[in-house]
């Protein structure tokens, strides 16, 4: 059973608990050809490193790009009501709109990156509940969401890009955050899309008196996405856990669709080790969580817009890895000697 077809959280913690791992006899086979092209051993740095990661994952020493595939997972919350955001909320069923178009910044950048894009909304008419009142979603509403994340995930792609849209969702991420990793909320907390000040105070002492009250009720992943995140947040796990599954990597975006991912960690240390970190985020929870999950970002540009734009410019960098990998001459082949 997929995690698309589950019906209980008991389901959703088997499949978190029993992940397949990279295979290591093609990430192997992988370094190894690396060794005998026509360059200096190491001397393409983390190209190398990500051409051999992806030929682990995909189980196959020369990996493909053909196939990607970028979802945008969007979800509105109950919490923006509080004025967390710079924007109403009305404004993630026009961006949706917009991306369906193709006039977002994401569209231009899946188009250059020779990735599919695919918009989910989850429920845009019925914002998640006020977690500062009582958790996000039932128990039912937060599988729905995980499962429609699964649902999402082309068993064919060669590698997931996963973002989000969501006016408050860096406030649902920042709680998310704080209460899979602890800290404190000025650590993860930051200015989302554009508040001031005032806001940012406001933000922090939602999200501290959000995790306040939730936080005897927290004892796994799915309870934290229940209380306190959303169903973009939600469907995001989902497709981490479906990907897995699949023996399919995945780049995940900025700080939203980390926090989502790495709520997993809760119950599992090895659940991201499918996933690569397109980008360092300007929001600056993302640098602190990038640091708690052991991860090195690809890119840091200074990006902040969420949509899995990160993710795609990423996209580029690792197609570029795979093609020096796939396609550069032996040695042999080329008649260089390897001493010279």
């Amino acid at each position: 059973m997929t995690i698309a077809n589950m019906n209980s959280i008991a389901e959703f913690e088997n499949h978190l608990k029993t992940l397949p791992g990279s295979n290591k006899g093609f990430s192997d086979q992988a370094a190894a050809h690396q060794d005998i092209l026509t360059k200096p051993q190491g001397s393409l740095g983390r190209l190398e490193e990500i051409a051999i990661w992806m030929a682990g994952w995909q189980r196959q020493v020369k990996p493909s790009t053909d196939n990607c595939q970028c979802i945008v997972f969007a979800g509105n919350h109950g919490v923006a009501a509080q004025g967390v955001s710079a924007f109403p909320p009305e404004v993630t069923t026009q961006m949706v709109e917009n991306f369906k178009k193709g006039g977002a910044a994401i569209n231009q950048l899946t188009d250059a990156a020779g990735a599919t894009l695919n918009v989910v909304a989850l429920a845009l008419d019925k914002p998640t509940n006020d977690f500062t009142v009582t958790a996000a979603m039932s128990e039912e509403e937060c599988l729905s969401a995980l499962r429609a994340g699964a649902k999402a995930v082309d068993k064919d792609t060669n590698i997931l890009l996963l973002g989000e849209m969501g006016i408050a969702n860096t406030t649902s991420a920042a709680a998310v955050a704080l209460s899979t990793f602890g800290g404190t909320v000025q650590q993860w907390v930051g200015y989302g899309s554009g508040i001031d000040e005032k806001g940012l105070k406001l933000k922090q002492q939602i999200v501290a008196n959000a995790v306040d009250l939730h936080t005897q009720n927290q004892n796994s992943s799915f309870d934290i996405l229940r209380t306190v995140g959303g169903r973009e947040l939600a469907a995001i796990a989902g497709a981490v856990l479906e990907a897995r599954h699949l023996s399919i990597p995945i780049i995940l975006d900025g700080f939203i669709s980390t926090a989502a991912a790495a709520v997993l960690l809760k119950d599992n240390p090895a659940a991201l080790e499918h996933t690569l970190v397109s980008h360092l985020s300007a929001e600056p929870g993302h640098k602190k969580l990038i640091d708690v999950v052991n991860k090195k970002a690809i890119l840091n540009l200074g990006m902040r817009l969420g949509e899995a734009s990160g993710a795609a410019v990423a996209l580029m960098i690792i197609k570029a890895a795979v093609a020096a990998h796939n396609g550069m001459a032996t040695f042999d082949e080329a008649g260089v000697s390897a001493n010279e």
